[in-house]
């Protein structure tokens, strides 16, 4: 048996750049583990999470997607989040069991792409414990503005498809987030704190095409505003 490796995937730019990473590291990536909230969530990206089905398809690596009920993460105390938090993590643990427990896999680790979350980060450390194997996350605690021009001198594409932040307008929706958009993103982040990999949840990305993908993924959207925030919502979406 070959040590597989699981990348916990949303499409975003940070699981991807794990993704590549770990591909580049020669690490065995055998599943792409991709977790669908029904809603709001604390441990996970939400927008266009079905689109990585395209992804994996581009890639050559299986997907197991996971479709747990709505986590209701609304506004709440440290505790209460802490526990959401935890409770979140089980469908995708469950997942991951089932992967180690399937005849011919020894699961050696999974790839994360937490930057700066430690609410994130250390509940996946604890999860990796409980099943004895690796974490690798290679952004974690990485420079921002660093690991933005590695992802752009790498040939990512990203798209940002969310934004939630003051200074961000309905103009970023299916913005690529290029070098344009780093420069203006470093003026935002003096002027308002809007953090250049939007690490807080002020906007969300897809990559639509990177070295590790063999076709780029051509999306069709139209762009939906809700006064101070807004999402692309996705009408098409092909391999190219």
């Amino acid at each position: 048996m070959s040590d597989d490796w699981v990348c916990l995937f949303s499409g975003g730019k940070d699981s991807s750049w794990a993704l590549y990473r770990a591909l580049a590291e020669g690490l065995d990536v055998t599943r792409l583990l991709t977790v669908h909230p029904a809603g709001d969530s604390y441990m996970y990206h939400t927008p266009a999470t079905h689109l990585t089905e395209l992804v994996a398809e581009s890639v050559g690596i299986d997907l197991v997607s996971v479709e747990p009920e709505d986590f209701d993460a609304g506004p709440a105390g440290d505790a209460a989040a802490g526990e959401r938090g935890d409770a979140e993590l089980e469908p995708m643990e469950a997942a991951l069991r089932e992967i180690a427990a399937e005849q011919g896999v020894d699961l050696a680790g999974v790839t994360a792409g937490a930057v700066e979350s430690e609410f994130q980060t250390s509940r996946i450390e604890a999860m990796c414990d409980r099943l004895g194997v690796d974490l690798f996350a290679p952004l974690w605690q990485e420079d921002p503005e660093e690991l933005a021009t590695a992802m752009l001198d790498a040939g990512f594409e990203i798209l940002i498809v969310q934004v939630a932040a003051y200074g961000l307008d309905e103009s970023w929706l299916g913005r690529p987030l290029d070098r344009e958009a780093l420069a203006d993103l470093r003026g935002l982040n003096e002027e308002y704190g809007v953090h250049l990999l939007g690490e807080g949840g002020e906007f969300e990305t897809f990559v639509v095409d990177g070295p590790h993908m063999d076709r780029r993924v051509d999306l069709e959207y139209e762009t939906v505003w809700e006064g101070d925030r807004g999402h692309v919502r996705v009408t098409d979406a092909r391999l190219e």
